[in-house]
């Protein structure tokens, strides 16, 4: 017999066969068992593979934006502390106020003074009241994106302040202005009542302008919040649908490792064995 024609037999063709699909098999649910992923790239499965990036892609998008909701949500509670801030600085002023209208003029000069001071404080609590360069107690404009798209769906938040970009609420412009010069007639012991009245008219004015603009600032406050929320959610949905196209059950894959070493052990000895069949045909010489 020629040597040159001994081949492997078609038992052990099929074997070896079996060894090297097992083996491939084999690395794959290694490589499953490693990652987490049964579609690890393009190759696995395209159509999930590209749906799942398109999910990630938009949930990273919406969470960039969802940080802006976040700093959105900052910038106007800075603005409601300041209202609050001023609305009990009003509150001050016109206790100031009222007790000049039965003052002495020298007490309601001491009274206007302080009058004055408060003023000051609260234009300068006004200018304060920022967050990140954005002052909706003046001339700030904000606006919030919230889709992924720029320019799809926004929310634009506007400051109550004047053209010069100064805190300007209806009825307390005058106020800070004139700082209560006028309570007491100069030169005389005369206490001006009825410039008193206006003041406090004016404070009255300037905390109802000021509720209106708390209220504005309370709605857009729970429309952005929502979103926020919204947000989130749909940035879970969108990684647990990812994640459903994707990601591997490592109960099925730590089976299947289990199911291909045992295959893989049974086909060693089946390829074994047909090598003894063969080998057999020496005994013949």
């Amino acid at each position: 017999m020629a040597l040159n024609s001994i081949n492997l037999t078609a038992g052990m063709r099929a074997n070896l066969f079996s060894l090297q699909q097992t083996s491939k098999d084999f690395e794959i649910t290694q490589k499953r068992l490693a990652t987490g992923l049964r579609v690890n790239t393009a190759l696995d499965d395209p159509i999930n593979f590209f749906t799942a990036q398109e999910h990630k892609l938009r949930a990273t998008d919406l969470a960039g934006r969802k940080d802006g909701m976040s700093e959105a949500i900052q910038t106007i509670k800075a603005a409601n502390v300041g209202v609050e801030g001023i609305n009990n600085l009003i509150a001050q002023a016109k206790s100031l106020a009222q007790s000049a209208m039965s003052a002495t003029a020298s007490d309601a000069q001491i009274f206007a003074s302080q009058y004055s001071t408060v003023m000051t404080q609260i234009n300068q609590m006004a200018t304060d009241s920022g967050y990140k360069g954005v002052n909706l107690l003046q001339a700030g404009e904000l606006t919030v994106e919230f889709a992924p798209t720029a320019g799809q769906s926004t929310l634009k938040l506007t400051g109550f302040g004047d053209s010069s970009g100064n805190f300007n609420i209806s009825g307390l412009s005058s106020e800070v202005t004139a700082g209560g010069t006028n309570w007491v007639t100069s030169g005389s012991t005369t206490v001006s009542t009825a410039n008193i009245q206006t003041s406090i008219n004016n404070l009255d004015t300037a905390m109802n302008s000021l509720r209106t603009e708390s209220k504005k600032l309370s709605n857009n406050l729970s429309i952005i919040t929502a979103r926020e929320e919204f947000s989130a959610q749909m940035i879970n949905t969108l990684n647990d649908g990812s994640a459903k196209l994707t990601e591997a059950d490592m109960n099925e894959e730590g089976a299947n490792m289990l199911m291909l070493q045992t295959r893989q052990a049974l086909g060693t000895t089946s390829l074994s064995l047909a090598g003894q069949a063969a080998q057999g045909v020496l005994r013949l010489f």
